[in-house]
């Protein structure tokens, strides 16, 4: 009898065993389980934020074999130089060509085949006597824009935390100090007929605050047609990461200055853009790390000189990044841009740099249809980040705490001239439905006149103001 207790005992014991361990498996599963739900639920957050190193890296790795395609240099041929010439020449040096840009003759992305550094490439190709320029593809990025405070989602409409807009001086604000657009909606409240193209990681077209003022290709203009990519199926905009139609963000930064410049107003949700009514047209050539390349945005003007021309009223584009290598490829290509009627609105950067003497692109360009914006506060004095030059920046527009649009259908604050600058770039889409028949060169000085002059912003800024859309329209 006892040997019968113990070997039952022993039976329990081997019992319990088997199922400890059977739990032990089964919670080292749900805990995997559990770490992939977290990781794949991760919000990306957009480029100013202070984790963007991670995200960037992350996409970095990605991205790793997907770089090894992208072109290397931007080489300019001289006129009468032919594309079997072209071909010839890329062939005897082992390279490929990625891709032609229509709207600058003799303009080529060139993928070296043997993975030389890209200068030495460029002055490879600078040596002959074919080319008129050579130089890197460089990359573009997002830069940390100096915000002190950690991205805020908003649940619940609050017009009244737009103090770019409307500013009552609360949260140590200064009545007044905003751009002025209460008085400016009296004589327009915007156009759907004005389109604004948004050159950045693309635009969460499917959010509630900006659905209605995407751009839509109208069935009267035909898919968008490239010599290298074949026929593009641009229902909304143009995404050059993936070389297709599809512009969706996946960093949140254009989402970000698309809500500023036109989120829907008037529809007991959300916030308000600067423009009730607009037609928003995604430029996406920034990936989910706020990566990319002179080439990618290069080809992404490409095409909107394309629709442009095409029939589309595409008069300005709004440009919320920088980098300090002066690319002649991209001065050629906004020069373009500026004979097909389209104003460049640039932001001037965010690290407290001096562009006149350290000079920011494509803000620094001189083509005649650029504007450089710096970012005020809701006291109006210049951002402690902001970027300034008395020659090289024009003028100023609230950047700092700026309520907008976000990822997965959201609102956040974001600080920075790249939120500044899409400000102004909402300002001109509001004149231009005031006076629609002005040119390129009457826009941009109709914005440069249009301004509050403020003593901090002497000799920061060449207008020593701060943009006033009410001027602008008219009031």
């Amino acid at each position: 009898m006892r040997n019968i207790q113990m070997s039952r005992n022993k039976y329990i014991l081997y019992v319990a065993l088997v199922l400890v361990a059977i739990l032990a498996v089964a919670l080292a599963s749900q805990i995997r389980t559990l770490k992939k739900q977290w990781r794949t639920s991760v919000r990306i957050i957009p480029a100013e934020s202070k984790s963007r190193e991670d995200v960037a890296q992350n996409e970095l790795n990605q991205d790793a074999a997907r770089s090894s395609s992208q072109a290397e240099v931007l080489v300019k041929f001289r006129a009468g130089v032919s594309e079997d010439d072209i071909r010839d020449i890329t062939s005897r040096f082992n390279d490929r060509i990625q891709d032609e840009i229509e709207a600058v003759s003799g303009l080529t992305a060139i993928d070296d085949s043997d993975n030389a550094e890209a200068a030495a490439v460029a002055i490879q190709y600078q040596n002959l006597s074919e080319v008129e320029y050579a130089e890197p593809n460089y990359e573009i990025s997002l830069e940390q824009d100096g915000s002190d405070t950690s991205p805020v989602r908003v649940n619940d409409p609050h017009f009244e935390e737009q103090w770019s807009l409307a500013n009552d001086g609360r949260n140590g604000g200064k009545r007044g100090a905003d751009g002025n657009a209460m008085r400016a909606w009296i004589t327009s409240k915007g156009s759907d007929q004005i389109v604004v193209g948004v050159l950045d990681s693309g635009v969460e077209y499917t959010h509630a605050d900006l659905v209605n003022n995407i751009w839509t290709r109208p069935a009267s203009i035909k898919p968008y047609q490239d010599r290298d990519l074949g026929t593009v199926d641009d229902v909304h905009g143009l995404n050059v990461v993936e070389n297709n139609g599809e512009p969706m963000d996946e960093n949140g930064h254009g989402t970000n200055c698309a809500g500023i410049i036109g989120a829907e107003c008037g529809n007991k949700m959300g916030i308000c853009g600067v423009n009730w009514k607009i037609k928003i047209l995604p430029l996406k050539f920034l990936n989910g790390g706020g990566f990319g390349t002179v080439a990618g945005a290069i080809e992404a003007i490409n095409y909107a000189i394309d629709r442009k021309r095409a029939g589309v009223n595409l008069r300005i584009i709004n440009v919320s990044w920088g980098l300090p290598q002066r690319s002649r490829a991209l001065e050629d290509v906004i020069r373009k841009a500026s004979e097909a009627g389209i104003l460049f609105v640039v932001a001037a950067g965010s690290s407290n740099n001096n562009n006149d003497t350290n000079p920011q692109y494509p803000a620094g360009y001189d083509t005649g249809n650029v504007i450089s914006v710096a970012a005020t506060d809701r006291t109006d004095g210049l951002a402690t980040f902001s970027n300034y030059g008395l020659k090289s920046v024009h003028l100023a527009a609230p950047g700092k705490d700026i309520l907008t649009t976000a990822l997965g259908n959201e609102y956040e604050l974001r600080s920075g001239s790249s939120m500044a600058a899409p400000v102004v770039a909402g300002v001109a889409a509001l004149a231009l439905s005031a006076h629609p028949d002005l040119s390129i060169g009457e826009l941009r000085s109709l914005l440069l006149a249009s301004v509050d002059k403020l003593p901090g912003l002497q000799g920061k800024v060449s207008t020593a103001g701060r943009i006033n859309a009410a001027r602008a329209v008219g009031r």
